[in-house]
């Protein structure tokens, strides 16, 4: 294949490589015979394959024209030299003058001449990166468009055999993929320890004919699946004719992009190549995908999603895999995918056993219902979409934010024995549900759980929590097309109370924006959505939204107590404005002749810096206050929460952050106001025992952390705990962590049995 190669030349090569592959070699042995191959059909001196050792080191695996004695010795890291450049990048660098171009090392070990020429391309399959193919030549010559192109196509079918596990065995390049223990460190999204089998959200499609041989079949079956493609898509469209605006433009765009006669383009001329239409289609995904990633427009990297989309629909029409092959759940079910809306969760339900995200967040929807459903939920894991296989057995590990893949026997002995001292320390839990939280010195602390779904209101009687603390009420609206009927959510805010039983019930007004955007509502382009649009912002500007769920709200009640906070007030004028929509709504329905709850009580989140130091008129108009922890400690520190860099820098007990605390706890008491704190950190027991400390007497959190929360505190004295926090505050520490849980070790070994 010389530089005026044709396309019959690159379907003579993939049909060399074709017989390479189906010969009964060794891994090492077939990437060999590569090598040679395409050197020779493209007239060059060297030919080389690079593949990753590591996510951050590549090796020389294979060679034609370098030492052999350098194969498997030449390493280099990610962005070194050339080769390491186009791991980088994902791009291509083809280059007349290699030592003059940006980058260049020069490897002596190798036997390397200064050959002129370098062509360099990206093994890669579907944002992936798996190595680099080089070819080299001492003739000083760029190579050409069809050149490059050409070993384009024979990376991709590269890409293909690697995941096939076609280089592993005897003397293997790589490992066997998809056998071997995987551990990987991700963020924790919801507390909680999970073994089970991996279930694929959405199933890896496999492609085990990277080459074809009948270019015209190939083309007419892509076509054919293009065509049911856009049928489906023009469908789905058809089916939403009654959207808003946003939501068809949305949608108008997702079916511009099955219609594009670029994209079938591209992909006929990869089968003319050599390819099969598989291939062909995740070729251009894989190129559509390192073009968009690297766009200056934000707009266009969003449309990665729905070209990924449209291009995994089109790869299971081509091969009949997906949901659609009857595969059937496995009885312990650990979700796996690369996100997931709250919708599609919430479909899963309880079934599942617990929740791995390649991407997500700690505040995203998939978090919200994972912790309303109590199912341990790892966030950020990187490359698990890749690593898994339906039915792989797995361990998630939600305290601790790690993932481990087909694990080893010690690994899985070291899991279950840390689940079974969960599980008794559970059992010794339950014995003190009825119990209340008093401590050694006499105080009493309310304990409550954070709730935002019917399911979670069972666990109201079995932790022992003494009423809802928070009861969120966003996840109604997220999980719909639309925005709910106020019929709907009256009937659902009674379940809740009636589920309650006549224990209190604080419900928090929509708090959308951020990254819980309404699958209906148009999401602003902001800079920084934590600290823009949101939560009561948004209920402010669209009143119409607000004054439904008042209205909600006041019909549940009627004949019980009410308790309605509002989130996010970051001034006394929003809650003091807030405040009068619901009274207004209250004095609608007495106009009306409607019966009205028996008590109201209207309360604010306490989640922003300026509110504490609010005017005291705010402390008296409230008739409760809530911290919210989460958002509270993010602003305070200005870290966002989501930044794993920044997130771990700041300590909760940081004495800054307990001083905060301290200043809300006292500006509560001066109005008779009462105040509690609702958080993750509220369910942490050193956390739990400095806010009780600090003079905090109710605590919302998670059902789980009820018990253990409640056996810590009964077993401790605060007037003590409080001296301790003081002398590190006195001695000038940062955070009071260290000297606290010392303390705390000697009080609980020498407390009594509770």
């Amino acid at each position: 294949m010389p530089h005026t190669s044709t396309e019959s030349e690159s379907r003579k090569l993939l049909g060399r490589l074709r017989d390479a592959l189906a010969d009964d070699s060794a891994g090492q042995t077939r990437l060999d015979r590569i090598t040679e191959l395409i050197a020779g059909s493209m007239q060059t001196e060297v030919c080389s394959i690079y593949l990753f050792r590591d996510p951050e080191t590549l090796e020389l695996c294979a060679t034609r024209g370098l030492k052999p004695e350098a194969v498997h010795k030449t390493r280099m890291r990610l962005g070194e030299g050339l080769v390491g450049r186009v791991a980088r990048k994902g791009r291509v660098i083809n280059t007349a003058d290699a030592p003059a171009t940006r980058g260049f090392r020069y490897m002596p070990e190798t036997g390397e001449e200064r050959y002129s020429s370098f062509l360099g391309v990206p093994i890669q399959r579907l944002g992936e990166n798996l190595g680099v193919l080089v070819v080299q030549s001492k003739t000083a010559r760029e190579y050409s468009e069809d050149e490059v192109y050409g070993l384009e196509v024979v990376a991709m079918v590269l890409a293909e055999m690697t995941e096939l596990g076609a280089f592993i065995g005897e003397g293997a390049a790589l490992s066997a993929r998809h056998q071997q223990p995987v551990m990987i460190k991700g963020t924790v999204g919801q507390e909680g320890t999970a073994e089970g089998q991996v279930w694929l959200h959405e199933p890896r499609v496999v492609v085990t004919n990277p080459i074809a041989e009948d270019p015209e079949a190939e083309t007419k079956r892509l076509t054919d699946a293009i065509e049911q493609l856009r049928a489906s898509v023009d469908d789905m469209l058809d089916g939403h004719k009654n959207a808003d605006k946003d939501q068809r433009e949305v949608l108008e765009t997702y079916r511009m992009f099955a219609h594009s006669r670029g994209w079938l383009r591209r992909m006929c001329q990869d089968i003319e190549r050599g390819l099969s239409a598989e291939a062909a289609v995740e070729k251009e995904q894989s190129a559509a995908r390192t073009r968009l990633q690297n766009a200056p427009d934000a707009y266009m990297r969003e449309r990665l999603t729905d070209l990924d989309d449209l291009s995994r629909r089109l790869l299971r029409i081509l091969t009949g895999q997906g949901r659609e092959t009857g595969a059937e759940m496995p009885k312990n079910p650990i979700l796996v995918a690369r996100n997931i809306g709250p919708g599609e969760l919430l479909d899963y339900g309880r079934s599942l056993k617990g929740i791995v995200l390649e991407q997500g967040s700690v505040g995203s929807h998939a978090a919200i219902v994972a912790r309303a459903l109590a199912i341990p939920l790892v966030v950020h894991a990187r490359d698990i979409i890749a690593e898994a296989l339906n039915g792989d057995p797995i361990l998630v590990d939600g305290e601790q934010g790690i993932v481990h893949l087909r694990p080893e026997e010690n690994i899985v002995a070291a899991f279950r024995d840390k689940m079974a001292m969960q599980a008794k320390a559970q059992e010794r839990y339950a014995g003190l549900r009825d119990q209340p939280a008093r401590t050694l010195c006499g105080s009493v602390i309310e304990l409550t759980m954070n709730a935002g779904l019917m399911a979670d209101l069972p666990s109201l009687a079995s932790s022992g929590a003494e009423g809802v603390g928070l009861f969120r009420t966003e996840l109604q609206f997220l999980a719909r097309s639309k925005v709910p009927r106020r019929g709907d959510l009256a009937a659902l805010y009674l379940r809740v109370l009636n589920a309650a039983d006549g224990k209190p019930v604080t419900f928090r007004t929509l708090d959308i924006g951020s990254d819980k955007v309404l699958p209906y509502m148009k999401r602003p382009e902001e800079p920084n959505p934590a600290l823009g649009w949101r939560a009561i912002r948004v209920g402010l500007d669209k009143k119409g939204i607000m004054r439904m769920q008042n209205q909600a709200l006041i019909r549940a009640a009627v004949g019980r107590p009410l308790r309605v906070m509002f989130p996010f007030i970051a001034q006394f004028d929003e809650f003091r404005e807030a405040r009068q929509m619901l009274l207004d709504e209250i004095e609608r329905e007495r106009k009306l002749g409607h019966d009205l709850p028996t008590d109201l009580k209207i309360g604010a989140m306490l989640e922003t810096p300026s509110l504490v130091f609010a005017p005291h008129q705010f402390y008296d108009m409230a008739d409760f206050i809530s911290i919210g922890g989460n958002d509270l400690k993010q602003f305070f520190f200005a870290a966002d929460r989501e930044n794993e860099r920044v997130r771990r820098r700041y300590d909760t007990l940081n004495v800054s952050f307990l001083t905060l605390i301290g200043t809300i706890v006292a500006r509560c008491r001066e109005a008779g106001t009462p105040v509690s704190f609702c958080g993750e950190d509220a369910g942490r027991p050193v956390e739990a025992l400095c806010f009780a400390a600090m003079g905090l007497r109710s605590l919302s959190m998670r059902p789980a952390s009820i018990g253990p929360i409640k056996h810590l505190l009964r077993r401790v004295n605060l007037d003590e705990a409080r001296a301790v926090i003081e002398m590190s505050r006195a001695a000038g520490v940062q955070s009071v962590r260290a000297d606290v849980t010392e303390w705390l070790g000697q009080a609980m070994a020498r407390a009594p049995a509770n």
